[in-house]
């Protein structure tokens, strides 16, 4: 699937920055090919790019217009059809990451028909994936886990593609949902998958490698999230990870969209040990990621400090205070993969 760039974000008119998650990760990792936003009145999320209409995205080169949201069940409002067509009316390509397909609504089919542009559902995958399997295969893993939905999974993981290249590791970030994909260029989106596939899709995702090769696959959801564990749990299984990071949001009291309270890091750990047991036995922590973005920066170091200290492991905000501490790990666990820059 190719997503021709240069791209205009469509934010519709979302209720907060979280559901706008997908359109701030293309802009936060792929900043040159975003142009602008274009958002419907009381949208409560702002990318912080310029505003941009459909006739102006048209005249600046764009060529996709990039529906960027995560919403609740992956829905398409019919309020957002008219937009849409008019991006495709205006020339553009529309890339989707929702569960509702664009060629769903009759009338963006239709003007997709007409006009002879692509629509691009990326959490719709076309790949045909066989059960996992759960047999040892070569290669390293490190799989991203956490405490709710929505707490820096997908950061930390291309937080740490970055900081073991740069020291001279051999690391591939494995995208696991829509964003990603957007990003990558190459992924499924697991919590499309039918879900006896979902362990199989990861095994294809991430498969045998060089013994000293990492694949660093971004997680999804929580074991202990209501809503999302089974997701979760089929992709820690296919993922067969020799380690992974807790990634972690501080303020919450409850897990994103449910009452339920978020269980500690601790809690994390144990029972992802215990569960990723089944195709790694030695499967271990190598590290702890917080988004520290609602704490000022003195609090933030000390609430990392305590972790460190509480877990033994090295803990950081991968965005704010970058990723060294857990790629130093790495290295002195896993010398096999330790770079030579």
């Amino acid at each position: 699937m190719l997503v021709n760039a240069p791209y205009l974000m469509f934010l519709g008119d979302v209720g907060d920055q979280l559901a706008a998650k997908t359109a701030h990760g293309i802009v936060d990792w792929r900043r040159e090919w975003c142009l602008g936003q274009l958002r419907l009145p009381n949208c409560k999320a702002d990318l912080g790019i310029p505003e941009m209409s459909i006739s102006e995205a048209a005249a600046k080169g764009v060529k996709t217009m990039i529906v960027g949201v995560a919403n609740a069940g992956g829905v398409l409002p019919d309020h957002w059809t008219a937009v849409i067509v008019a991006a495709i009316e205006a020339g553009m390509d529309v890339a989707s990451g929702l569960h509702t397909r664009l060629g769903s609504k009759p009338e963006i089919a239709a003007a997709a028909a007409k006009h002879g542009r692509k629509l691009l559902d990326v959490r719709h995958s076309h790949e045909r994936f066989d059960t996992g399997k759960g047999t040892k295969r070569p290669g390293l893993r490190l799989l991203t886990v956490g405490t709710d939905c929505s707490v820096g999974k997908k950061y930390t993981a291309l937080a740490l593609e970055k900081g073991m290249r740069d020291a001279g590791m051999d690391a591939d970030f494995r995208a696991t949902g829509q964003t990603g994909v957007f990003i990558s260029g190459r992924g499924v989106a697991i919590d499309a998958v039918v879900a006896d596939f979902i362990s199989g899709a990861v095994e294809w995702i991430a498969p045998a490698a060089a013994p000293t090769h990492w694949d660093l696959i971004e997680g999804q959801g929580s074991l202990f999230h209501p809503s999302f564990a089974g997701v979760s749990l089929g992709l820690l299984h296919g993922a067969q990870p020799d380690c992974f990071v807790v990634c972690h949001e501080p303020t919450r009291t409850t897990m994103r969209g449910v009452k339920h309270p978020l269980p500690s890091i601790q809690d994390v750990i144990d029972l992802t040990i215990r569960c990723g047991a089944l195709t790694n036995p030695a499967i271990r922590p190598v590290g702890i990621a917080v988004n520290t973005e609602k704490l000022g920066e003195d609090e933030a170091k000390t609430y990392l400090a305590s972790l460190a200290k509480t877990h033994d492991l090295p803990a950081t905000d991968p965005i704010r205070f970058g990723v060294a501490g857990i790629v130093q790990k790495l290295a002195e666990m896993y010398p096999q993969s330790a770079g030579k820059a």
